[in-house]
This record gives structure tokens, C-alpha cells and sequence, in this order.
């Protein structure tokens, strides 16, 4: 239930204020246009306080403390941050990301992430990081104890996902770029009611089978959603393997991936020596050429 029937209006405004009203009829009827009067504006203050609040500032760093930390392997795990008001929210439009920034050996040191969760979540947001050898920020986040802040600032990137953008997205993540084409598939979802009809493939590389994150999640969804499908690709793959093998190839983009039309497009994100391989196969397969920095408008979209 959610609006003016939302169990958050219903147990701290409503409930309170008959009570208020009924104890006071109770006790001394000529009271009661003082007690209304105190229970509309008692009600007022606390109904303005559960309007939720958006409180990213995309010119100033916050420090949000680690609230929780869920170890998915020994090297990723996914952090939640608290926000200053359990009912405030990021205020993070659909396809963009944050930064977070650390002072590493004296130097200042800043990293693109896009968060799990989205703006139905309140009061936290969820990152999946994944620590690597050489990677500051991620190795930093890696060692925060609860209670500890990390700067966090945005929203920043040029892709703004609004329903029906495109008639089919075709995406291609490797390890963690699944982050925000997890982000916009949810979002497709959560549309779906209102009348969001995006199909979506989307190509998803590994190198090991407990490489793929967020597996269960990613196939409750496709389990639920027929215009979702998710097609796995792994270097190391188990016997009886089912899926792609190796390297993402301009063969799997055209089985798997919508053929280039002017109502589809493609989303990447991944390491750098993998998008770069993926951008030269788009184009070859007649998509129009990446950008070095990508626009919304872009056919092929790098994160």
C-alpha cells in the first residue's frame, strides 16, 4: 500500500491524531478545537517529514557510513550505505552512476560506481564492489568497518533511462558492468504495470562459474519475464556447460542481440580491453560506430 494509505501515514499520523482528539473529547470537550488544531499540525510536521528526500548533490562530496557489508566471494561483496534519514532517498535517475572518493597515501583518489538499488529503497543504498589487487577506491571500501564513511557524490553520466526508450536493448557486461544493466533491467521491470514493453537480451561474461554475480537474481527475473533473457559466457566453464564459451565474439552478438534498427541499442560495460574488442565487433556488424564518449542517443552505449 503506498500514498496517503501507507502504513507509515496510517500508524504515525493518523492513529495519533484520533487518539489525541477521542482522549481530549473524552476528558474536556471544549478542548477540542485546540486538540484538531493540534493534530493537523502535528500531522502536517510529521507527514512532511516522511516525504521522501533526495540527497545526492552532484557539486558537493557526503560522507555516508557503511551500514552493512554482504560477502558475495573473497573478493566482492556488496555494501550498503546509510542514508542521514531512513525515509530519504538517493535521487539517482535510472542509467547513471555516483563517485566515490577516498584519500589514498595523501592523494584523493575518485571512482564511478552504479549502485544495485534504486530509488524505491529508502534510507540505503547498495554498491557491489569488487576488490581488486591494484584497484584504490575498491580496495579501500574493502577495508571499511562499520560505521566508517565514504565520500559519495552525483548523479553524473549521460544515460537517463525513461520507459519505453527503445523498442530492445542488447546488452553486453562483463563481471561487475552488470551493475547498471541490472540497474535499467529492474526499472523495465517495475514498468512493466504502467505499460514498459523494452525487450532486453543481455550477454553476460565471466571468467569462472562463481564469477557470475547476482546469478539468482538475474535469472528470477528472466524466470519471471519473458521479454528478458540473459545469455551466460564464461572462459572457464564446468562440464556440461550450456552456455557461450570464451571470449564475447561478433557471432554471439548476432545470435544472442538484436539486429542494429533505429529502435534498438546496444549497452556495454566491462573492462576496458573488452570494450574496446566489442565496439570493433558492434561496427562490424553494421551497428552504428561507438563514440569515444558516449550520448544518450548513441545506437551503442558504453558505460
Amino acid at each position: 500500500m503506498s500514498g496517503l494509505l501507507s502504513t507509515q501515514y496510517v500508524q504515525g499520523v493518523y492513529i495519533p491524531s484520533a487518539l489525541l482528539i477521542v482522549g481530549t473529547a473524552i476528558v474536556k470537550k471544549e478542548w477540542l478545537p485546540f486538540a484538531a488544531a493540534l493534530a493537523v499540525v502535528l500531522g502536517a510536521w510529521k507527514a512532511y517529514g516522511n516525504v521522501p528526500r533526495k540527497v545526492l548533490k552532484p557539486n558537493e562530496f557526503q560522507e555516508f557510513p557503511l551500514k552493512e557489508k554482504t560477502i558475495l566471494s573473497h573478493n566482492t561483496a556488496i555494501y550498503r550505505l546509510a542514508l542521514p534519514r531512513q525515509t530519504d532517498i538517493l535521487g539517482l535517475p535510472i542509467g547513471q552512476h555516483i563517485s566515490l572518493a577516498a584519500t589514498i597515501a595523501g592523494k584523493e583518489v575518485v571512482r564511478s560506481y552504479t549502485p544495485i538499488s534504486s530509488d524505491e529503497d529508502h534510507g540505503y543504498i547498495d554498491l557491489l564492489i569488487k576488490s581488486y589487487p591494484t584497484g584504490n577506491i575498491s580496495k579501500h571500501v574493502a577495508s571499511l568497518a562499520v560505521g566508517q564513511t565514504i565520500k559519495v557524490r552525483g548523479p553524473k553520466g549521460a544515460m537517463v533511462y525513461t520507459p519505453n526508450l527503445v523498442r530492445h536493448f542488447g546488452m553486453i557486461a562483463g563481471g561487475t558492468g552488470i551493475t547498471p544493466m541490472l540497474q535499467i533491467i529492474k526499472a523495465i521491470l517495475r514498468g512493466r504495470a504502467a505499460g514498459d514493453k523494452t525487450e532486453v537480451d543481455l550477454i553476460f561474461a565471466n571468467v569462472n562459474p562463481e564469477d557470475i554475480l547476482l546469478k539468482e537474481d538475474i535469472d528470477a527475473i528472466a524466470a519471471k519475464d519473458p521479454k528478458f533473457r540473459v545469455h551466460y559466457v564464461l572462459n572457464n566453464p564446468p562440464e556440461n556447460w550450456a552456455g557461450g564459451v570464451g571470449f564475447v565474439t561478433a557471432d554471439m552478438i548476432k545470435a544472442k542481440l538484436p539486429a542494429p534498427a533505429s529502435d534498438v541499442k546496444i549497452l556495454m560495460c566491462g573492462p576496458p580491453p573488452m570494450i574496446s574488442a566489442l565496439k570493433k565487433a558492434t561496427e562490424g556488424l553494421g551497428y552504428q560506430k561507438a563514440r569515444p564518449v558516449s550520448k544518450l542517443e548513441d545506437q551503442v552505449f558504453c558505460f
